[in-house]
């Protein structure tokens, strides 16, 4: 069985594959959401992927790539591009499809989060968060339907969020759990329109993970991290590998017959 895991000899995307915990924006609060990325990406590496790492900010990031190359035998290379540029967003996968070959598994990982209460909420932030969480995601995957389309097979994971199902407490996130119910519901349409043409559509919906950026901000709010432990059953966050096994299944031919689905990772805070 485990043969059905591997990924070897299959070509990656991850956006955001970098890991950035902060990114200067004039819109106050936003933070890039791709503490995740790291994890997702070295996952593929170590099932035997080529993968390419997509990122928007530090240019370390072609570091960062090298080194999991190096790590897991397998070709990992970085590309620069904003996702919600939709020239960038193209044009970088092009690039890609063109340096591996092929492209059989996309992660539209990259993301941002504000919050706020919705009757002051700024619309410039509005527009903003759906700018990256959902035009962005749906600028990558139309570019890499192109090749998978074309090819008959291919995964394609959407990292959507538990948000997308539910009202989050105590804080107030109107707009970004709106941009994650668009990132669900993108996922459930397109795994209709190309399950009989081969490219497989799922969404990851993690909880709340003790990243990096995570973990700084509550350290200066443990009643927030108390407060989301408290409606967890497993009373806690879940730590940043533990996104590794849902991406590797879904990616892999272990999930053969698994589209259109979004798959919860995060304690059984949903259930709550």
């Amino acid at each position: 069985m485990l043969s059905e895991f591997s990924l070897k000899g299959k070509k990656a995307i991850v956006t955001g594959g970098a890991r950035i915990e902060l990114v200067s924006s004039p819109l106050k609060h936003e933070k890039y959401n791709s503490g995740l990325g790291l994890e997702i990406c070295r996952a593929l590496a170590e099932s035997g992927a080529d993968v390419a790492l997509m990122y928007v900010s530090s240019d370390s990031t072609h570091d960062t790539a090298a080194k999991i190359g190096e790590e897991f035998n397998v070709t990992c290379k970085a590309y620069k591009a904003d996702i919600s540029d939709e020239k960038q967003t193209k044009d970088a996968i092009e690039q890609i499809h063109k340096d591996l070959g092929r492209i059989d598994v996309f992660v539209a990982n990259a993301g941002i989060s504000m919050n706020g209460n919705a009757e002051t909420f700024a619309i410039s932030d509005w527009k903003r968060l759906f700018d990256v969480n959902v035009h962005g995601v749906f600028y990558g995957v139309q570019a890499v339907s192109k090749y998978m389309l074309e090819q008959g097979s291919g995964s394609i994971i959407l990292m959507s969020s538990v948000s997308a199902h539910l009202a989050n407490q105590p804080q107030y996130q109107c707009a970004y759990n709106c941009t994650k119910a668009s990132v669900s519901m993108m996922g459930k349409c397109l795994a209709y329109e190309w399950g009989t043409r081969g490219v497989r559509v799922n969404s990851i919906c993690p909880g709340y993970m003790a990243t990096d950026m995570l973990t700084q901000f509550t350290a200066k709010r443990p009643d927030l991290a108390a407060a989301w432990n408290s409606l967890n059953p497993m009373q806690r966050m879940g730590a940043p590998k533990e996104i590794k096994g849902a991406v590797v299944f879904l990616a892999s031919e272990a999930s053969s017959f698994v589209t259109g689905t979004d798959l919860f990772v995060d304690g059984g805070y949903n259930a709550m």
